[in-house]
């Protein structure tokens, strides 16, 4: 039995199709379990009594984060910390996502697991702070940072960057995207794909006792906002005819939230440990667009 938190975000949604070969999914939603609710989340998990907990709910609202901070650190740090407690009451593993967003982004090189975290606001504050709750409580934990999440479901860069290169094909303006932050954008198909690679070898692997730990789950490669941008409109050919994309600085599009302005993962001890490895940035990127099922997460057992 598998329990699946957030079922209906753009991960979580994508989970329940690639956990099902792995055995029943409890998959919960807003509507089937209410978050707020310590007593509700501790019974869910008692009921379901899974082998292994998938928890793809989150705050991942960055700017609305430095006005909301309780709720965040509420849904990004106490839930954790009840779902670990939880797992390690009924022997489950914990499978919790967390973000790019817990380095400062100050780096020159891609960030390793051991780097230390040094996040920049509300939000990036709130994750590290579940991933500390995470791995305080839960013996068998895997923690899997994510970075620049989209899908065709959803509030994404992706869609948000479509919608406006189809307006902008009408109107002529020029799309100005940031190119002074650099990460490593990441479909969320290819994330559950890989997710669903890791939890069938946790409750296979004969030496799973050695796996619990962090890991980058990221393609390879890196780029900026306008870099993704420009690859999007690439994309969308004939729908974006004539659109140009401009780069700026982090300086002329401020926001409430400070953003790191380098996050690329080193994603290699993944690959070491569980044998996954997520594609390049910008095949994810054409297989997302074209929904090329072969152009995925390659993922074999180690």
């Amino acid at each position: 039995m598998i329990l699946l938190t957030g079922a209906n975000g753009q991960v979580g949604h994508e989970l329940r199709t690639m956990l099902a070969p792995l055995g029943p999914v409890v998959a919960s939603t807003r509507e089937t379990l209410d978050l707020t609710d310590e007593a509700a989340i501790r019974a869910a998990v008692r009921a379901a009594a899974p082998r292994v907990i998938v928890n793809a709910a989150a705050y991942t609202a960055v700017d609305a984060a430095e006005r909301d901070a309780a709720a965040c650190a509420w849904l990004n740090t106490e839930v954790p910390r009840i779902l670990a407690e939880e797992a390690e009451r009924v022997g489950a593993w914990l499978v919790h996502y967390s973000t790019d967003y817990v380095f400062d982004g100050t780096g020159r090189r891609p960030y390793r697991e051991s780097d230390p975290v040094a996040p920049l606001g509300v939000y990036g504050r709130t994750k590290a702070d579940g991933e500390a709750a995470v791995r305080a409580e839960c013996t068998r934990h895997v923690i899997l940072r994510v970075a620049w999440v989209y899908g065709r479901r959803g509030k994404n860069f992706l869609l948000t960057i479509q919608r406006l290169a189809r307006e902008r094909a009408v109107s002529g303006e020029p799309l100005r995207v940031v190119h002074d932050q650099v990460g490593v954008p990441t479909w969320s198909r290819s994330i559950a794909e890989a997710t669903a690679a890791v939890v069938h070898q946790l409750v296979d692997r004969t030496d799973a006792d050695t796996l619990p730990g962090t890991y980058h789950m990221a393609g390879a490669g890196g780029g900026s906002w306008y870099d993704f941008a420009g690859a999007i409109v690439q994309q969308m050919g004939e729908a974006a005819r004539g659109v140009t994309v401009q780069p700026i600085t982090t300086h002329e599009y401020p926001t409430p939230a400070r953003r790191p302005a380098y996050s690329v993962l080193d994603a290699s001890q993944l690959e070491a440990v569980f044998g996954v490895a997520l594609p390049e940035w910008r095949v994810q990127l054409e297989a997302c667009v074209h929904e090329d099922p072969h152009a995925l997460t390659h993922a074999t057992p180690s």
